[in-house]
């Protein structure tokens, strides 16, 4: 997997089930605007920290499973950031400083930054990003005000999301291969929702199909990056109005459904902790993108892989609130919201 495919080559309510294949609006729904987090692998891990700091008003926890700091590709090529990479401090200042001028304008206020809960996790064996550009991340965070931030290095895992469970298709925990989803003996979906929310009720193992909804993307961004539908879990208490967190979860390439179907949707264990917690997750869902554009500092890039756009492929504001993919997002958990009470 890479973080962008730069030509190289990874109740209530009336809605429809995943199964069904049939995409309906995006629901208003009764959420905990206190309790909206985020988290992503690779591409998808950029992503969440983007929307971390670009909305650090509305997302009170960000998980990065194998990504680069904020900024990172805005001032330097994607190959610098990432591959084992060392992200040196003079690097890091440059970032800071576009963080520190953005702040309170393109961006909402870094101060927000220092209360939000951070979990990061990497593999000693993931070659695409490594352990160096994670603790460049790590430093980033302290830099910005988190005063705690633990970052796992997992021996032998590989650039995969990992899990404690066994699906088809897997791979190996060392093994960096599509799907990029691996029985690790370690539960990332729990130990990235219990950093957010605390302990929580034993998962269901079997969460209800029913649950799973498509709905379409079109209604919040006409963007060649992102597919026409996405999909979000909605537990039946959920559905019913209960009031429930939120929690984004952004795939990375090549872990788009239109290439795995619904591994990442299922496979990754997020439902089957919502389904206990009275949580909805959000899966966002980016396409591949054959067409060459102009990035911030990467040169000329197309994005085959439907990786998320993390070097500026739709504009220089990329990681700014008005980029087309942030603000989409926003939009996206904005409807979800719109219910709250």
């Amino acid at each position: 997997m890479k973080l962008l495919n730069l030509n190289i080559m990874a109740g209530a309510l009336c809605l429809a089930s995943l199964s069904a294949g049939a995409a309906v609006p995006l629901p208003a729904l009764n959420v905990d605007t206190a309790n909206i987090t985020v988290s992503g692998l690779s591409s998808g891990g950029v992503m969440a920290i983007n929307l971390g700091y670009a909305y650090s008003a509305t997302f009170r926890g960000v998980g990065i499973f194998a990504a680069t700091p904020y900024l990172c590709q805005y001032h330097y090529t994607y190959e610098s950031c990432q591959n084992k990479n060392v992200i040196t401090t003079a690097m890091l200042d440059t970032m800071q400083t576009t963080i520190n001028s953005w702040s309170g304008g393109a961006i909402d206020s870094k101060a927000n930054i220092a209360s939000q809960k951070v979990y990061l996790f990497t593999g000693t064996k993931d070659n695409t990003v490594g352990v160096n550009p994670m603790l460049a991340v790590q430093e980033q965070y302290y830099n910005n005000g988190v005063p705690s931030v633990n970052l796992i290095q997992a021996a032998n895992t590989g650039h995969v999301f990992p899990t404690d469970f066994t699906s088809v298709g897997n791979n190996p925990c060392s093994t960096s291969f599509t799907p990029y989803i691996s029985n690790c003996g370690y539960d990332g979906a729990k130990a990235v929702l219990t950093q957010f929310y605390g302990a929580l009720q034993p998962r269901n193992n079997a969460p209800a199909a029913a649950n799973d909804h498509e709905f379409n993307q079109r209604e919040f961004t006409g963007n060649l990056g992102m597919a026409d539908t996405g999909w979000v879990y909605v537990p039946a208490t959920c559905a019913a109005y209960a009031k429930c967190k939120l929690h984004v979860a952004l795939h990375g390439c090549t872990q788009n459904y239109a290439t795995i179907g619904d591994k990442f949707v299922k496979n990754t264990g997020y439902t089957r902790w919502a389904d206990t917690n009275n949580m909805i997750v959000l899966f966002p869902q980016a396409r591949a993108d054959l067409n060459s554009y102009s990035t911030v500092a990467s040169g000329m890039q197309s994005n085959l892989n439907a990786c998320w756009d993390t070097v500026g492929l739709y504009g220089a504001n990329y990681a700014q609130q008005s980029g087309v993919q942030l603000s989409a997002i926003k939009a996206m958990v904005d409807r979800l919201s719109s219910a709250s009470h």
